[in-house]
């Protein structure tokens, strides 16, 4: 409950109290009400924390003994997912904190500039960097988007996780490859590579032929699976070169049937185990996630898989990464690590780390953030050190040992430079503790002197006071704005006066309050009693009274309009003014106070907004005042009966007196001749076939006659007229014509127009002729109309008409929307469905917009609207236009030669898969990133 002084029936000084209400609305347009204005925030016991919006700069601050976290810059979260199991790996932090650095000034031992910020070189140097700053900065996270630009990732585009991963080590590989320390060189191979061998063993010798191979990541199929060893069996299972997939056997010269397996030769330290959750799905041509349970335990024994069983390969769980999301496409990734030095284990969520309890994994939360609605498939029961997940997509094992865990040393180097970091981070905090503390300091005594001064603000009975704008106050009242100096020039009149319309959104307050405003905060004019002005005051009780007579007069011009006039005793007056004169009439009154009216029926300050579709009606149509809409362009009477009528004397006399300076027509006047003209002009706009009554016809231009029809159809006083004909657009540079008499009846017709001798005069007359463009009919002995001659002045340019007509099928190509017809092939034949596809698509683009990154799935429009059209995905359609295949993917619609209204020719080539389809080409985002300039890739 918040405090607010509220004033007793007949308030006094010793009236006011301090009693617990509720914030009150305040009175519409009453200058005496001072409830409800933003006082309630202030009155009563405050918070300290409400006089400032500033977070405590302790939060920020990286708790005892727990791990930093990484700012997600939008949709990085998958990188962010790998940096730390990356980091969690002390092996591979403890090899990159011996990689030398390229800096100059650490090279000579100078040292970096304090002035200069730490900017790494190369890939190596972001990342021991961000692992010297995960490992010892006091912030809670820590912004990683340095290494994220210097690999080039698109922080907007959420990106295969997986091929990141293969992407990124083997680019680590290659930089470290170049170091000559053997532990920082080896360190990836070390870690991650492990050997396996493709074996195929001949049926009918028994030849058997190796394909040794490194391995960095064990890729899992897990359809149709439900434990991690089943996938791991299936991955290692012996196939069967049978048909026409038979092996070559070079001991028997021919081809055999053969069985073909994988051999895993040796393990790496880091077991990383990709579950091939995101797969290629063929009939609708996108990747899909298999949301498939898979049981995992935590200890891995890999002896059972290996061709030599003499070592020891008992695997313990380090790391579970998650993708949080029901689509391949969108999504969250989250990492469960395990910390090599405690065993414990924590959840690792972009800014956010959560240990778990008990040092145990614990998936169950994740698995039910993932449910997008009830599904069927029900979680299996998993046993103790066994886990069951449907959104794991890449498990970690590292080797057991007995060995105790290595500590990775940050090396001074990069002690300095996370020192200095954390000194930066140590004076942000300072300085935003005393930003807080400073906020308070004000919020209190603001808080003293409203309490003090919200008490003598209402102005006593027979007390001086003076007028303050309520949008003023309520700034006061605003804990998140210091007030500016009161400016109250909005509020004045024409004579430097406070408008009597302008009380509605003014308060009445104390001289006394008033004076401590001015004398703090400035500003002005002081609108004291005497403020009000006496002469727009006698304005609006006239302009009251004319509203009031102007009811009246309403009502008997009204009923003078329903009597019918006889002969020419009458006037004409405009439909348009007719149905609007009161409205015009009110605006003339109020043409003076037009300001004053938009501030009507505010409250709280709060102005109403005008309608916009008004304001925007009245932009599109110019003002006429009245009895304008049936003057001609000529200043005369219009030749538009529809838009006029006959009103009386008596009629005429009573609208005069609002509008003395109306045109006058009495209903005798002729209207206008020129306009009589102008209107016989409007059938040149188009003819029929033309008829062999002349040898000679003129031309002017399409545009031309659009515009004049424009003109003559509308409101001839609301746009422009027309008052030339430019005839030069349709000839060339060097004044000859860029059309043939054939072409102006047919695909030209668009741009020009034949203009009979007649109406050629009558342009003559009314319009000025930059050029004279005719065609001449000439006599042959032939009485065919094939063998008309046509002869134009002037002549035809013929090296213009062919530019021209380049420039057409350029044009042609290049558009932006279009329909094209697909006609699907069965057998030869061309069939279409029967709601055949239209598709809707652009030729061409801008440049930039075609390399812009597509959304993940999204096809180029034309493939994917057939593919949903015949249900035929992409890599099965064979395109073609006029015998021409359409295979260039990289060119556009028009490029290819395709127009509008085209029929393309869909022929289905269906190809057979005889291997299981894996997608191994990098996600789209990654193209010309630094991610793939690695050579191993």
């Amino acid at each position: 409950m918040l405090g607010a002084l509220v004033p007793r029936a007949s308030p006094g000084p010793r009236d006011w109290r301090w009693q617990p209400v509720e914030p009150q609305r305040n009175c519409r347009g009453n200058p005496n009400c001072l409830v409800g204005i933003g006082e309630h925030v202030w009155l009563g016991e405050i918070d300290e924390n409400s006089f400032h919006n500033i977070d405590d700069p302790n939060s920020e601050r990286r708790k005892k003994n727990a791990f930093v976290g990484l700012t997600n810059l939008g949709a990085t979260c998958y990188v962010n997912t790998f940096l730390q199991m990356w980091f969690l790996n002390l092996e591979l932090r403890q090899a990159l904190y011996l990689c030398p650095s390229t800096c100059s000034e650490y090279v000579t031992g100078q040292g970096i500039p304090k002035d200069r910020d730490y900017e790494p070189q190369t890939i190596c140097e972001h990342l021991q960097y961000l692992f010297a700053l995960l490992q010892n900065s006091n912030r809670r996270y820590i912004d990683p988007s340095g290494f994220v630009k210097a690999l080039g990732l698109d922080t907007g585009q959420q990106q295969d996780a997986q091929e990141f991963s293969k992407l990124f080590m083997s680019l680590l590989e290659d930089t470290l490859s170049k170091q000559k320390n053997p532990d920082v060189r080896n360190i990836v191979q070390k870690q991650f590579c492990g050997e396996y061998a493709y074996v195929t063993v001949c049926n009918q010798c028994g030849r058997e032929s190796k394909l040794i191979s490194k391995f960095y990541e064990l890729e899992l199929n897990i359809q149709g699976h439900k434990q991690l060893t089943d996938c791991i069996t299936e991955f290692l299972k012996e196939e069967k070169l049978e048909g026409d997939n038979r092996y070559f056997c070079e001991t028997c010269q021919s081809k055999q049937n053969a069985t073909r397996k994988i051999r895993l030769l040796s393990l790496p330290c880091t077991l990383n185990l990709q579950l091939m959750r995101f797969v290629f799905d063929r009939q609708t041509g996108h990747k899909k996630k298999l949301n498939t349970y898979i049981g995992f335990s935590e200890l891995l024994d890999m002896e059972p898989f290996m061709e030599q069983k003499d070592g020891v390969y008992i695997y313990e769980l380090s790391a579970v990464l998650i993708h949080r999301g029901v689509s391949a496409y969108s999504g969250h990734y989250i990492a469960h690590v395990k910390d090599p030095q405690t065993g414990e284990w924590y959840k690792f969520n972009d800014e956010d780390i959560e240990k778990m309890e008990g040092k145990k994994l614990q998936l169950g939360i994740e698995e039910d953030l993932a449910e997008p609605s009830k599904s069927q498939t029900r979680k299996p029961k998993c046993g103790k050190g066994t886990h069951c997940s449907r959104n794991a997509y890449m498990l970690v094992y590292r080797l057991q040992t007995r060995e105790k865990s290595l500590t990775a040393e940050v090396p001074t180097f990069l002690q300095e430079l996370v020192e200095r970091d954390n000194c930066k981070f140590e004076e942000w905090c300072n300085e935003m503790s005393d930003m807080r503390k400073q906020s308070v300091v004000r919020g209190k005594i603001k808080h003293e002197e409203v309490k003090e001064l919200y008490q003598r603000l209402p102005a006593e009975a027979g007390c001086p006071y003076e007028f303050v704008s309520l949008e003023w106050l309520q700034k006061w009242l605003d804990e998140s704005t210091p007030p500016k100096p009161i400016d109250n020039t909005a509020c004045l009149c024409s004579h430097g006066k406070l408008h009597p319309d302008k009380i509605s959104i003014m308060k009445r307050i104390s001289e006394y309050v008033a004076d401590y405003f001015y004398r703090r905060y400035g500003g002005g004019p002081r609108l004291n009693v005497k403020a009000l002005c006496k002469d727009c005051v006698v304005e609006r009780c006239r302009i009251l009274r004319l509203k009031n007579q102007l009811n009246e007069d309403y009502k008997t011009v009204t009923n003078l309009l329903k009597i019918t006039v006889k002969g020419n005793d009458g006037f004409w007056v405009g439909k348009s003014s007719l149905r609007s004169w009161r409205q015009l009439a009110l605006e003339q009154l109020n043409e003076q106070d037009d300001d004053a009216d938009q501030n009507n029926g505010k409250m709280n300050g709060d102005a109403q907004n005008k309608d916009e579709s008004t304001e925007e009606k009245r932009e599109e149509e110019e003002e006429l005042n009245f009895n304008e809409d049936l003057v001609c362009p000529h200043g005369d009477l219009c030749i538009s009966e529809n838009e006029r009528r006959v009103v009386s004397k008596e009629a005429w006399k009573k609208l005069k007196q609002y509008f003395p300076k109306a045109p006058e027509f009495p209903s005798s006047k002729e209207c206008c001749s020129q306009c009589k003209v102008s209107e016989y002009l409007m059938t040149f706009a188009s003819h029929p076939n033309l008829l062999p009554e002349t040898d000679e016809l003129y031309i002017v231009s399409q545009f031309f006659v659009e515009e004049w029809r424009k003109f003559v159809s509308r409101r001839p006083t609301r746009c422009s007229p027309v008052s030339s004909v430019g005839n030069s657009a349709l000839l060339c540079p060097h004044g000859g014509l860029m059309f043939t008499f054939a072409s102006m009846t047919r695909e030209d017709s668009k741009l020009i127009a034949l203009i009979w001798p007649s109406e050629w005069e009558a342009i003559q007359k009314l319009f000025v002729v930059d050029h004279v463009i005719k065609i001449i009919r000439m006599q042959t002995a032939e009485t065919s109309p094939e063998s008309t001659l046509f002869n134009s002045e002037p002549k035809l340019c013929p090296e213009c008409r062919e530019g021209l007509l380049c420039q057409q099928q350029r044009d042609l190509r290049e558009y932006t929307q279009a329909t094209i017809y697909v006609h699907k092939v069965v057998d030869n034949k061309k069939v279409m469905k029967e709601a055949a596809p239209e598709l809707n698509v652009s030729s061409s683009e801008a440049e930039e917009e075609r390399e812009e990154a597509k959304p993940e799935g999204e096809q180029d429009p034309d493939f994917n609207q057939i593919m949903h059209a015949f249900s035929v995905a992409p890599f099965d359609q064979n395109l073609s236009i006029d015998g021409k295949i359409l295979n260039d993917d990289t060119a556009t619609l028009g490029a290819l030669g395709v127009i509008p209204e085209s029929v393309i020719l869909l022929k289905v080539t269906r190809i057979v898969w005889y291997l299981s389809f894996s997608v191994c080409m990098p996600e789209e985002g990654f193209k010309g990133k630094t991610l793939i300039s690695s050579p191993f890739i």
